[in-house]
C-alpha cells in the first residue's frame, strides 16, 4: 500500500518525466536533421534544400530503374492517373507529416522553438516548391516532352526538371526562406513541428508561384 503510494507520488512523477526527456530520440532526431545534415556547421539549411531538390529528381529515377518511361499514364476507374504525380504527392504529404512530428519531438530535446539544426522543413518546403512550380500546368504554353538520356529528371510524365528549372527553383525558395514574407514569419508562432514547418512551407508556395510563372514566360 505505502510503497504504491509512493511510486505514484509528485516526486515520483517528476524523476519519471526527467528521465522520459533525457532519452535521446535517435531516430525523430535522425529524421529532422535529414540524414545529418543539420550537423552541418555552416548554412544546413542550404544542405537541406539541396535534399529536397534530390528527393524531387528521386522518384522518376526509381521509376525509370524498375519500369519503361513509355508508360506515363495508369487508368484507374476509367480514369488516366500519372504515376509520378501520384508518388510526388504522397511524398510530399508522408514528408510533411512526419516533419511535423520529429521537428517537435527534436525541438522538446534540444530546449528550442526551432533548431538550426532541424532542416526537414527545408526539406518539405523545397520539394513543395519544385513539385507545385513544375507541375502546375500551364494551359497556354504546353510542354514539349522529351525523353533524352541527358535529361535530369521529371516532376511529373509532363513536366520536366531541367537544370534550369532546378536552379531557379532552388533559389527561389532560399530567398523567401530567408524573406520569409506574410504570412511565413507569422506561421512560427504556431505551436511545435507547426511553427517549424509551415514557414516553409509558404517559402515553397510562393517559390512556387514565382516558377511557374517563369515557366509561363517561356523560361
Amino acid at each position: 500500500m505505502n510503497s504504491s503510494a509512493h511510486s505514484s507520488s509528485p516526486a515520483a512523477q517528476s524523476r519519471s518525466l526527467i528521465t522520459d526527456r533525457r532519452r535521446k530520440p535517435r531516430i525523430a532526431l535522425l529524421l529532422a536533421t535529414a540524414f545529418g545534415l543539420g550537423y552541418i556547421p555552416v548554412a544546413p539549411g542550404t544542405f537541406g534544400s539541396l535534399a529536397g531538390v534530390l528527393l524531387a529528381l528521386l522518384p522518376f529515377q526509381l521509376l525509370r530503374a524498375i519500369a519503361s518511361p513509355d508508360v506515363q499514364s495508369l487508368v484507374l476507374n476509367g480514369v488516366s492517373v500519372d504515376p509520378l504525380l501520384v508518388i510526388q504527392c504522397v511524398l510530399a504529404l508522408v514528408v510533411a507529416l512526419f516533419g511535423v512530428g520529429v521537428s517537435t519531438r527534436a525541438s522538446l530535446h534540444w530546449q528550442k522553438k526551432d533548431p538550426q539544426r532541424v532542416v526537414i522543413d527545408e526539406v518539405s518546403g523545397q520539394h513543395l516548391a519544385l513539385l507545385l512550380g513544375s507541375a502546375l500546368p500551364v494551359w497556354w504554353r504546353p510542354e514539349a516532352v522529351s525523353w533524352a538520356p541527358r535529361g535530369l529528371g521529371f516532376i511529373t510524365y509532363q513536366s520536366a526538371l531541367t537544370w534550369k528549372y532546378l536552379l531557379l527553383g532552388f533559389i527561389l525558395f532560399r530567398v523567401f526562406d530567408i524573406w520569409k514574407p506574410f504570412p511565413a514569419r507569422q506561421a512560427e508562432s504556431l505551436r511545435g513541428g507547426w511553427g517549424i514547418m509551415a514557414d516553409d512551407w509558404m517559402a515553397g508556395i510562393y517559390a512556387a508561384l514565382c516558377l511557374w510563372a517563369a515557366r509561363g514566360f517561356g523560361l
